[in-house]
């Protein structure tokens, strides 16, 4: 790749100083730019990507885009970098397209995404919201400042790579949309955290789902492991010898192979599942352990935590 020519560039004398110089040797990094209309969703969509690990900065100034591709270039963790650029930088907004047209030309591979909404969604996103439009100041109606922010960013809309229109999306169907189309072959990823506790401890406020194994038989009132813990292989091995933990095991799966691929396509980054008995101590842990291990060979980033195995 050669050097950024930065003559006969158009661009102001601060901005063409700051243009970045990759070499042929440099680990260029894949820029995504979003951009658009205020109300759109581009909160969202950077947080979709931040899921993603891309490293995301929102609302920055123009001719700081060049310096941090240029950072990302030496390589390291700054491989996916994701940006969001509108209105609220006005002072640098009209050097926004041909700076990109720049960088693309020198090989940077950059996406350009353009999120917009009718005009009457975007409208009633702003009451909801009681957020005042940045363009809508001294006395200028929210109509109004939609329609100049249509205007100001029209050609970046004209450049974009791709224009989305939200106005019949949530949240949760943008994330899905925007992990969809630049996860790769990467899902988007699910956090699950297993979690053993006691009733007698109360029900841990942070489980999503709650399930009560004290109709499993007890090792509490099998003397030689009653001070055991359900996560030393005697105890554990009595826990699962029973037909009705294998019973729940098996349904446990079913319900969670159907469950968890519908979370995760939700967008739920993290989810917690509470395993209870009586003490936290035998049956729960016993549980516990397994199903985090069985999860994990179905390819779910699982973990296992007990909450009340030392009191």
């Amino acid at each position: 790749m050669p050097v950024l020519q930065k003559e006969n560039s158009g661009l102001s004398a601060d901005t063409e100083s700051s243009v970045v110089e990759l070499t042929e040797n440099s680990a260029v990094p894949r820029v995504v730019v979003l951009t658009g209309l205020s109300g759109s969703g581009k909160s969202t969509a950077i947080h979709a990507l931040e899921d993603l690990g891309y490293f995301c900065i929102d609302n920055l100034p123009v001719p700081l885009l060049p310096k941090v591709v240029e950072l990302g270039a030496g390589g390291g963790s700054l491989q996916s970098l994701a940006f969001v650029v509108d209105t609220r930088g006005r002072e640098f907004l009209s050097e926004a397209g041909e700076m990109v047209e720049q960088m693309r030309d020198e090989g940077v591979p950059m996406r350009i995404v353009f999120l917009e909404a009718a005009e009457d969604v975007l409208v009633r996103r702003y009451s909801e919201t009681r957020r005042r439009h940045p363009l809508a100041e001294d006395g200028v109606t929210i109509r109004e400042g939609i329609r100049r922010d249509r205007e100001r960013l029209e050609e970046l809309r004209h450049r974009a790579d791709e224009v989305i229109d939200t106005s019949s999306h949530t949240v949760h169907t943008l994330k899905s949309l925007i992990q969809q189309r630049f996860s790769g072959d990467k899902e988007p990823s699910l956090q699950v955290t297993v979690l053993s506790f006691g009733f007698k401890h109360g029900v841990p406020v942070e489980c999503d789902l709650v399930f009560d194994v004290r109709f499993l038989p007890n090792p509490y009132f099998v003397e030689e492991l009653r001070e055991g813990r359900g996560n030393e292989s005697d105890v554990r091995d009595y826990v699962l010898s029973f037909p009705e933990t294998s019973r729940f095991l098996s349904l446990f799966q079913e319900m969670a192979d159907f469950m968890l691929p519908m979370y995760r396509r939700e967008g739920k980054s993290y989810l917690t599942i509470g395993i209870g008995c009586t003490g936290g101590h035998h049956r729960s842990v016993a549980v516990s352990e397994t199903i985090s291990e069985r999860l994990k060979t179905r390819g779910w980033q699982a973990s296992v935590r007990h909450r009340d195995i030392a009191k």
